[in-house]
C-alpha cells in the first residue's frame, strides 16, 4: 500500500500518471501536465499546474510589505496569547491586507531603474502586483502568525519563578531554536516536499486564497466567483465577531446543562465546555473552534473521524472511569485542571521549595509533601507517552517501504508530479546551505549554555542530545503533519528524558524541551512553508532566502513585545492577585510552568518513576507501540473493510494533547465543523466544496482577526466593558470543585449538598 492510497480516497486513477526522468529537462506539454497531475484529489481539485517563470517574485513591494506583515502579526500573535483566550491571527490576514497596498504601490511608484546596467540594478516597481511577490509576502507574514514557543521559557522565568534572565541570553535562546529547524528541513526536504503523497492539506487554504485573489475566474450561472464568495464571507465574519468578542462572549461556550441544573457540582462537570466534559456544549466563535487544532475546513476527513474518535475515547470514557472510580485520588481535585495541588486538593506552594540557586530544595518538599494533578492531566501525559511510540511504529509499518524506496531513488529515476517537474526547471537550495546553519547554530547554542550556565543550566551534552531527538523525530512526525494536518508533539518525551538524567534545573528542562521540540517543529514549518513555494512555483532559492529574514524579525518582534507585556502590564499571569474578568490569565503559559515543576523542579523520578505516585502510566509507552501494529494485523485479516487503513493511531492518541490549555468546546465545535465540511461538502457538494471550502477557511480567519483587533484598539484600551450575564463565558463556576468527601476549596460547596 503506498502512502497515497492510504490517505485519500477516491483517487484520481493513478494509471494515468507517467514516469519520468527526475533530470529530464524537456518542457512538458499540457497533456503531458494533465497526466502529472497530483493523485491526491484535494490537490488536484485546488493547485493550478501552470506556471509563469518571467514573473518577478524578489521586489521591492514584496521586502516592504513581507516585512511589515511579519512585524505586525508578531507583536498581535504575542499580544493576544498571554489572553484569557488567546487570539490567533494567522498570515491569511495579511495575505488578504497586503493585495490593495500592492496595487496602489504598483500603481504610484516610480518605475525609474537604479543603477542601471550594474549588479545592483534595481526598480522600485516591477510592474503589476503578482502572484509570486505575493507568495513571498505570506512566507514573511508565516513567519508572524506561528508563535515562538521559547518565549515561554522567559515568562516561566521572570513571571513565575520571578527570577533573572537577561535579555541577550533569552535572545540568543529564541533566536537559536528558531533557526535550528532549517538544518533539519534541508535534510529531509526530498521526503516530506517532492513527493505527491506528502500534500500538506493546511496550504491548501493559502493556494485557493492565492486563486481566488489573482485568478480571473467568470462567474458560474447561480453561482459566485471564489472572489465573490470571499468577500461576503470575509464582511459576515468581521460583523458577526463583535458578538462573542464584545456584546455577548459566551457564544464562545454555550454550555445549556448548567443553565438547567445551576446548583449541581455534577451537572457542571458534565456539562461547562471549559471546564469540564463538555457534553452538549457548542461554541459559536470561530476564535474557539480554530484556535487550538487548526482549522477543520483544512483536515481531511479520516482524520477528522480520528481526532473525533480520540476525543470521545477520552473525554467521554476514560476521563468518566477514571474520576468516578477514583483513581489517582481523582474526586479530589477539579475533573479538569491544569493545576499543581497538595494531598488535600489545595494549590501547591512552588515557591517553597525553590532554593536560593534555583534547585530543587528536597528537605523544603519533603515538609510540603507529595505533588499531585488532576487525573485528565496524568491521562494527558500518558496519551503522549502513547502517542511517541505509536508515531515511530506506524510511520515504520505503512510508510517504511516507500521512504526507504525514496531513498534508494532520490538519485535515480522516480515518478513526480506535475508540480515536482514544474519545478526542477529553478536552481534548488544547496544541502550545504541548510547543513552550514545547523552547525553554526548548535555551537552558538554550546556557547551560550556554557557561558550562561547560571541562567540556562543546561549543559553541553543537553544541546547534543536535544538536537539527536530531534533529527530523529522530524521525518516520522514530519509524515503524519503532511498527510493530516495533525502534528504529534516531542514536549514530554524531551521533559521526560531530561529530568531523568538532570533532575532538579527547571530551566534547563524547559531548554531541553525547546531545542529538542521545538527545533523540529520549526522543521515541518519550513518544509510547510517549502511545500507552498512548491504549489505556487516560488524558486526554492528565494523561499528560502524569504524564510531565514522572516524568522529573524519574528524572534525580535516576538521577544521585545513579551518583554514590554510582562514589565508594563502589574501580575500579568498571576489569576491569584489579577483583578476579576482580568483577560491577562495567560493559560498556555500556566501549562509550560507547570510542566517544568513537574519534569523539571521535581523531576518525573518523584512524579511517574520509581518514587512517584503515577508510575503506572509508563504502560502508554508499550500500549502505544502495540496499537499501530493491531491496526495493521486488522488491515491485512479483514481486507475487505476498507475503512480500517484509515485509522492513524498517532492521531487518535494525540486528538487531545493540547488539552489544557485546549478544552471540551474547542473539541465539540471543531469536529462538528469539520464532519461538514469533510464528510457532507466533500461527499455531496464535491463542486462547491472544490470551490469555496478553503476560501471559506481563510475569511472566517480574516474576517475575526481584523474585528479583533479593531475591537482592543476602540473598546478594550479605553478600558470600555460590558458587565452582564453573557459577559461571562461558560456559566459553569462549580464545574472545578472538587467532590471527594472532606475536601474544602475556597468558592466551592460542600458536594454533598449540592449533587
Amino acid at each position: 500500500m503506498t502512502i497515497s492510497e492510504e490517505i485519500t480516497s477516491p483517487l484520481i486513477d493513478q494509471s494515468k500518471q507517467v514516469q519520468v526522468n527526475a533530470s529530464s529537462s524537456n518542457k512538458p506539454d499540457s497533456n503531458e501536465l494533465e497526466l502529472l497531475n497530483s493523485s491526491v484529489e484535494q490537490v488536484s481539485l485546488t493547485v493550478p499546474i501552470t506556471d509563469d517563470p518571467t514573473l518577478p517574485a524578489v521586489t521591492f513591494r514584496m521586502w516592504v510589505l513581507g516585512i511589515l506583515a511579519c512585524m505586525i502579526l508578531s507583536f498581535l500573535n504575542q499580544f493576544f496569547w498571554y489572553r484569557r483566550e488567546p487570539l490567533s491571527i494567522s498570515s491569511i490576514s495579511a495575505q488578504i491586507a497586503v493585495v490593495p497596498i500592492g496595487h496602489l504601490m504598483a500603481a504610484v511608484l516610480t518605475r525609474r531603474v537604479f543603477f542601471q546596467g550594474s549588479k545592483w540594478e534595481f526598480s522600485l516597481n516591477s510592474g503589476p502586483f503578482n502572484v509570486k511577490e505575493h507568495v513571498l509576502i505570506t512566507i514573511l507574514a508565516n513567519s508572524g502568525a506561528d508563535s515562538v514557543y521559547a518565549i515561554h521559557v522567559v515568562t516561566a522565568v521572570k513571571v513565575f519563578y520571578k527570577k533573572n534572565l537577561n535579555f541577550g541570553v533569552a535572545l540568543i535562546v529564541v533566536v537559536t531554536t528558531q533557526i535550528l529547524g532549517f538544518g533539519w528541513a534541508g535534510i529531509f526536504r526530498r521526503y516530506l516536499v517532492e513527493p505527491a503523497a506528502m500534500w500538506w492539506p493546511q496550504n491548501l487554504v493559502q493556494v485557493s486564497l492565492f486563486r481566488a485573489l489573482h485568478d480571473k475566474e467568470e462567474r458560474p450561472k447561480e453561482g459566485l466567483t471564489r472572489n465573490q464568495f470571499f468577500i461576503m464571507s470575509f464582511i459576515c465574519s468581521f460583523a458577526y465577531y463583535i458578538f462573542p468578542g464584545y456584546l455577548f462572549p459566551m457564544l464562545s461556550s454555550i454550555s445549556w446543562l448548567c443553565w438547567v441544573f445551576p446548583d449541581s457540582i455534577l451537572a457542571h462537570q458534565l456539562g461547562s465546555g471549559l471546564k469540564g466534559l463538555g457534553i452538549g456544549a457548542i461554541g459559536l466563535d470561530w476564535s474557539s473552534i480554530s484556535s487550538y487544532i487548526k482549522s477543520p475546513f483544512a483536515s481531511p476527513w479520516f482524520a477528522t473521524a480520528n481526532i473525533g474518535a480520540g476525543f470521545f475515547l477520552v473525554m467521554y470514557v476514560i476521563t468518566p472511569i477514571t474520576y468516578w472510580l477514583n483513581i489517582y485520588n481523582a474526586k479530589t481535585f477539579p475533573i479538569f485542571s491544569d493545576g499543581l495541588f497538595t494531598s488535600s486538593g489545595q494549590k501547591y506552594n512552588i515557591t517553597a521549595i525553590v532554593d536560593q540557586n534555583f534547585h530543587i530544595d528536597l528537605d523544603a518538599y519533603n515538609r510540603e509533601g507529595r505533588l499531585y494533578i488532576s487525573t485528565f492531566f496524568a491521562i494527558t501525559y500518558a496519551l503522549s507517552f502513547a502517542c511517541l511510540t505509536a508515531t515511530i511504529v506506524h510511520v515504520f509499518i505503512f510508510h517504511g517501504s516507500d521512504l526507504w524506496q525514496q531513498s534508494k531513488s532520490a538519485l535515480n529515476e522516480k515518478k513526480v508530479d506535475v508540480h515536482t517537474k514544474l519545478m526542477q526547471r529553478y536552481k534548488q537550495v544547496p544541502e550545504w546551505w541548510f547543513i552550514s546553519i545547523l552547525l553554526l547554530n548548535i555551537v552558538a547554542t554550546i556557547f551560550a549554555c556554557e557561558y550562561y550556565k547560571d541562567q540556562l543550566q543546561l549543559p553541553w551534552w543537553g544541546v547534543l542530545l536535544a538536537c539527536g531527538l530531534a533529527f530523529s523525530f522530524t521525518l516520522p512526525i514530519g509524515v503524519i503533519t503532511a498527510t493530516t494536518n495533525q502534528t504529534p508533539g516531542l514536549n514530554v518525551i524531551t521533559e521526560y528524558i531530561i529530568g531523568y538524567i538532570y533532575p532538579g534545573y527547571p530551566v534547563a528542562n524547559m531548554c531541553f524541551k525547546v531545542y529538542g521540540y521545538i527545533s523540529m517543529k520549526q522543521g515541518i514549518t519550513f518544509l510547510q512553508d517549502f511545500k507552498l513555494g512548491h504549489y505556487m512555483k516560488i524558486p526554492p532559492r528565494t523561499m528560502f532566502m524569504a524564510q531565514l529574514v522572516g524568522t529573524m524579525v519574528s524572534a525580535m518582534a516576538h521577544l521585545l513585545t513579551a518583554w514590554w507585556l510582562m514589565d508594563t502590564i502589574p501580575d500579568i499571569c498571576d489569576r491569584a492577585v489579577l483583578p476579576s474578568g482580568s483577560p491577562w490569565t495567560c493559560p498556555g503559559d500556566h501549562v509550560f510552568y507547570d510542566a517544568s515543576v513537574i519534569w523539571g523542579l521535581i523531576g518525573p523520578r518523584r512524579i511517574f518513576g520509581d518514587l512517584g505516585y503515577y508510575s503506572a502510566i509508563n504502560w502508554f509507552f508499550l500500549i502505544g507501540a502495540m496499537a499501530p501494529i493491531l491496526v495493521w494485523i486488522a488491515s491485512k485479516c479483514f481486507p475487505s473493510q476498507g475503512w480500517i487503513k484509515f485509522i492513524s493511531m498517532p492521531v487518535l492518541l494525540s486528538a487531545t494533547i493540547n488539552m489544557p490549555p485546549a478544552t471540551a468546546v474547542n473539541y465539540t465545535s471543531w469536529l462538528l465543523i469539520g464532519f461538514l465540511s469533510g464528510f457532507v461538502a466533500y461527499r455531496y457538494y464535491r463542486n462547491w466544496w472544490s470551490r469555496h471550502n478553503y476560501v471559506l477557511s481563510g475569511a472566517l480567519d480574516a474576517g475575526l482577526a481584523f474585528m479583533a483587533v479593531l475591537l482592543y484598539l476602540c473598546l478594550d484600551m479605553q478600558h470600555v466593558s460590558l458587565d452582564w450575564w453573557g459577559n461571562h463565558p461558560d456559566g459553569c463556576p462549580l464545574a472545578s470543585c472538587p467532590t471527594a468527601n472532606g475536601i474544602v476549596v475556597k468558592g466551592c460547596p460542600n458536594y454533598e449538598t449540592h449533587i
